[in-house]
């Protein structure tokens, strides 16, 4: 399957920028329950930047559905996304 050419402008913003800078950009669709497919495209690039720098993104996402009910943070300890509160 092809990717939509959308993705790829996401997946290659993405790639340039630091692990803290997704966590905010991630943080900014907390509560937005908005939907299109061009939403898609965004959060799926940036779940799959976490996945390739290896970062564990189980906490808000489970392999097909991605959560923003909370806040996150990175904890570089464990490379992990952790929910705040």
């Amino acid at each position: 399957m092809q990717q939509s050419i959308y993705y790829i402008k996401f997946a290659l913003q993405f790639a340039d920028m630091q692990i803290t800078e997704l966590v905010n950009i991630f943080n900014r669709q907390v509560g937005n329950r908005g939907w299109t497919s061009m939403r898609a495209y965004h959060d799926k690039a940036l779940i799959d930047e976490f996945q390739r720098r290896g970062v564990d993104v189980s906490v808000v996402y489970n392999g097909k559905a991605i959560s923003f009910a909370h806040s996150v943070r990175y904890d570089i300890s464990d490379n992990q996304l952790v929910t705040i509160g």
